[in-house]
């Protein structure tokens, strides 16, 4: 029993003995001994419990656990070829605001064409303010999971304090770095890339370290505006160059609107490719802006 325990049970049993000793009305005397002997109950309980759920009074929260050790590091960037493209720069942790989003249906379209179910392990690559994360935590449920990855440690930050918040015990924040997700190995069902992709910098050394994290019969889904990638966007002829380049196979395409589209690709199995052999794709066969 800690110190703390210790002086509280003493004072209970003080009062309790202090209060049997006086002269009382009639009934009064009854009820202030019934609540002195509840009183020490309580005390005895609650110095019974654990000190680390003692610190935490509603019990353990899963939500609120320190963030996990990073996976180990994958393949470096400087083993692949640099894009021949622009690349955006990161300016928000979100695309839109959530009504928005929201109102169009968005996140219920994407995560119905992708047939989102209970239970699949999902990567949302490049999270930003969660609102795909919250979403889909949502609808894998309990026995789901999903890995919520950013590369700017504030969003991540705040995306971890937002879990702890909605208490979404099933979901696991991560700190990438630009070139690797940091994703912990054959881990996901599917990984969403949400308005990002154009914000790569090295995207062959991200596809290639974000196939190990892919599960067999996998699938990656990118959603992105077809407009150049210096403008916050990517066109579908140059995210199927990137991407068959990397050893990925297109198997949907969904246009969503004027401009946007929902692109799904199958990863390559762990080991089959190299990045030296993505790295003479690549020469062999540039991908260029149009």
């Amino acid at each position: 029993m800690s110190g703390a325990c210790q002086r509280d049970a003493a004072s209970g049993a003080s009062h309790a003995t202090r209060d049997a000793r006086r002269p009382m009305r009639r009934g009064v005397g009854r009820r202030a001994s019934r609540v002195s002997h509840a009183l020490l109950l309580v005390t005895a309980l609650a110095c019974r419990r654990d000190p680390a759920e003692r610190a935490r009074p509603n019990g353990a929260d899963p939500a609120a656990a320190p963030a996990p050790a990073p996976s180990p590091a994958g393949a470096p960037a400087d083993l692949f070829p640099v894009p021949e493209r622009p690349v955006s720069s990161i300016v928000s942790p979100r695309w839109t605001d959530e009504d928005s989003r929201d109102d169009a249906n968005e996140a219920d379209t994407v995560l119905a064409l992708l047939d989102v179910r209970t239970g699949a392990q999902v990567a949302d690559v490049g999270a930003g303010d969660g609102y795909y994360t919250v979403r889909v935590a949502r609808r894998v449920g309990p026995t789901g999971r999903v890995y919520a990855e950013d590369i700017t440690a504030r969003y991540v930050a705040e995306l971890r304090e937002r879990v702890r918040r909605e208490r979404l015990a099933n979901v696991t924040v991560v700190l990438g770095e630009p070139h690797d997700p940091r994703l912990p190995a054959a881990a996901a069902d599917i990984a969403l890339l949400v308005h990002m992709y154009h914000e790569v910098e090295q995207p062959y050394a991200l596809l290639y370290n974000l196939a190990a994290a892919m599960r067999p019969g996998s699938r990656v889904a990118i959603l992105d505006q077809n407009r150049p990638t210096g403008a916050h966007g990517t066109p579908p002829a140059l995210l199927r160059c990137e991407l068959t380049r990397s050893g990925y196979r297109e198997s949907a395409f969904h246009p969503l609107g004027p401009r946007e589209y929902l692109a799904v690709f199958t990863p390559p199995s762990a080991g089959t490719i190299t990045p030296s052999q993505v790295s003479a794709a690549v020469r062999a066969e540039p991908c260029v802006v149009r």
